[in-house]
This record gives structure tokens, C-alpha cells and sequence, in this order.
């Protein structure tokens, strides 16, 4: 995959030798679209606009750590960098749920605007501060699906006992619907949707869907991602690392991360399209909108849910007031501008 952010790094002809040899560790399967390529150009990025002065090798999940062990190991040092999702950590970092994406709440665009200008990135550096690593957004899904089901959802009574793949707080949310919410890393759920250890799925949308063969375990394909509709991805830096550079390296690191992010969202956007159709053209699928009713009665219990998950901890309370003063005041921005415009140019 070629990104955007390639060209605007300098040309390696005259690179100087590594001074700096790092790490980074995955959640991601090895060179896995979007999320893994996603983490090969942030190394390649740091390598070139260091002029090979830092050296960063990437490690997929399982080749040097387990897919959700990767905070402990940047945590630690036995890595420099992590390439992860805040949300697999809620045990460990309850607050870090809020940095990936909340039900219902921001889009990637919006969760932009909060993490780089609203106060989000200081209050995630203040999150992950105890455990001596420095956060930065690493890339961002866009809208994601509302996953594969084995059984069609007509109301919310089906959900009740639906064993299925959510992390974070949307797990939160099904849980209280009646069903039970199972936490797998992505090499994980094709097995386990197919052998029917699950009985439904999320994982992003039909990018990263099609690379799993999800089509082939399940038919009911559903919309939209109402649990993760702008999912942030997240670059974890060993602190002690970071302030090993010279500021200039340090600083290159933190920029290469700003472009990752940007072009992350960038490939998702593009890619999604063309392969939702090649995910169509595969035969019996169904492609359905999840029932207005469904989603409404989604939309009150993660209201509750958010709500009594934010009250469980001093720093979560303080984390989810940033983010709901800011999701309050760019939901009224947004509605006479990107909502007004959506709804323009695509009249029901």
C-alpha cells in the first residue's frame, strides 16, 4: 500500500547509519490491510524523515508479544513503539476506552477535532502517564459496520443471548441488551464465528472484512456501525525512549504519527467502496440497515452505559466531560453543515 504521507518523506539514497534501533509491536496480524499496512508506513515514515537514523522494525501480533499484550510491552521498554486500540486495555485503563470511539458519539473527523485542538490528546497523555507511555492517534476507520450475524436482527429481543465479538464500551452496550460480549483479537474471529463459538461479529467494514473471508461465516452483513462510528487507532511510545532522541528525532517521531493518522483514514475511505462491492458480488449475503427501533433503543442504553462507565473512576469522569462538552458543541456545528449537506445531496 502506498500512502500519501511516502511523499513527503526525503530520498534514503545518502542515509546516515541507525543510531536508534526500535521496535514496534502490533495488534494486527503481520502486514494485515489498513491496520497492519497502517503500522508498516509509520515505521517507514519515522525511518525516512529520520534519514535512517532511527530504525524501526515492526513485529505483526504474536511474532514478539500477543496481539492484546502489546500496552504492557511498550509499557515495560520490550518494545519502543505499539500499534494498538485503546479499548483493549479497559481492564488495565479504564479511561482509554474513550480515545477509540464511544456508541453513538464522534465521528473521525470529530474525534480529530477533539484529541488534536478540544483537550483530548493532554488528557490522554495524562491517562497513560502512570504507566510511562506517550499516546498519539495513529490512524482512524471512519463509520465503521455493524458486524456480521448469523440470524437476522428484526428487534432487539434477538440480541438477547447473541454471543458476539465487541470490544469496549459497545460490549458494554450489548451486554445490558441481553447478550453476551466476547474480546478476540482479529486472527481469532473467522475461526470462531465459522465453528459458531460466536454467533455474530464486528471488526471494522468491508476493507478489512473481505481480508478475513467474514462473508464465508456468516450471511447477515448490518448498518451501521452505531458502537464505532469514528474507531481511533492508537500509537503507544515508550516514554523513556522518546526522551532518548535528540528533540529533533523526537519531534519527527510525533509528526510521522500526525500523518499516519491522516492517512489511515484516508486508505479506509478509499477502499471500503470497491471492496463492500466485491463483498456483494460473492453471492448469498444480505446487506441490511440495522431497523430504526433497534437503533433507537441502542441509542438509549449506550446513553446509559456511558454515562455509569464514566462515574466508575475519577480520571474516566474527567476524560468523558472533555468529550461530551466537545461531541455537545460539534453536534450543532455539524448538523447545519455536514449533516445538512449529507442529507442534500442523498434526499430520502
Amino acid at each position: 500500500m502506498t500512502m500519501a504521507g511516502a511523499l513527503l518523506t526525503p530520498f534514503m539514497a545518502n542515509a546516515a547509519k541507525a543510531e536508534y534501533k526500535w521496535k514496534m509491536v502490533t495488534t494486527w496480524p503481520k502486514n494485515f490491510p489498513g491496520l497492519g499496512t497502517g503500522a508498516n508506513e509509520l515505521a517507514k515514515l519515522i525511518n525516512d524523515m529520520s534519514d535512517g537514523r532511527i530504525e524501526v522494525k515492526v513485529y505483526g501480533a504474536k511474532e514478539l508479544v500477543g496481539a492484546l499484550e502489546v500496552f504492557d510491552a511498550v509499557s515495560r521498554g520490550t518494545a519502543e513503539l505499539g500499534h494498538s486500540a485503546a479499548y483493549y486495555w479497559k481492564g488495565k485503563v479504564p479511561a482509554g476506552q474513550f480515545f477509540t470511539s464511544v456508541p453513538f458519539g464522534l465521528t473521525a473527523q470529530e474525534m480529530n477535532g477533539w484529541i488534536f485542538t478540544g483537550g483530548g490528546l493532554e488528557l490522554w497523555h495524562e491517562v497513560y502517564e502512570p504507566f510511562g507511555i506517550v499516546p498519539m492517534p495513529g490512524g482512524n476507520t471512519g463509520v465503521q459496520m455493524g458486524g456480521w450475524f448469523n440470524k437476522r436482527i428484526d428487534s432487539l429481543a434477538d440480541v438477547k443471548g447473541l454471543k458476539m465479538r465487541i470490544p469496549g464500551l459497545g460490549g458494554e452496550v450489548l451486554k445490558r441488551a441481553g447478550g453476551t460480549p466476547v474480546l478476540l483479537p482479529g486472527s481469532e474471529i473467522f475461526p470462531a464465528l465459522q465453528s459458531g463459538t460466536i454467533d455474530a461479529t464486528e471488526w471494522v467494514g468491508p476493507y478489512n472484512d473481505l481480508a478475513f473471508g467474514l462473508n464465508k461465516a456468516a450471511k447477515y452483513y448490518y448498518y451501521p456501525g452505531w458502537h464505532e462510528p469514528g474507531s481511533s487507532m492508537e500509537i503507544l511510545i515508550n516514554k523513556k525512549a522518546l526522551e532518548g532522541l535528540p528533540e529533533n528525532l523526537q519531534s519527527i517521531v510525533l509528526n510521522a504519527t500526525k500523518i499516519a493518522n491522516a492517512d489511515m483514514l484516508a486508505d479506509f475511505t478509499t477502499r471500503n467502496h470497491a471492496a463492500l462491492g466485491q463483498l456483494m458480488s460473492k453471492g448469498d449475503i444480505e446487506l441490511l440497515p440495522f431497523p430504526k427501533d433497534v437503533l433507537a433503543e441502542l441509542k438509549v442504553l449506550s446513553e446509559q452505559v456511558v454515562e455509569e462507565e464514566a462515574q466508575k473512576d475519577e480520571m474516566s469522569k474527567k476524560v468523558y466531560a472533555s468529550y461530551k462538552a466537545y461531541r455537545d458543541q460539534v453536534i450543532k456545528w455539524h448538523d447545519i453543515s455536514e449533516k445538512a449537506y449529507l442529507n442534500a445531496r442523498s434526499p430520502e
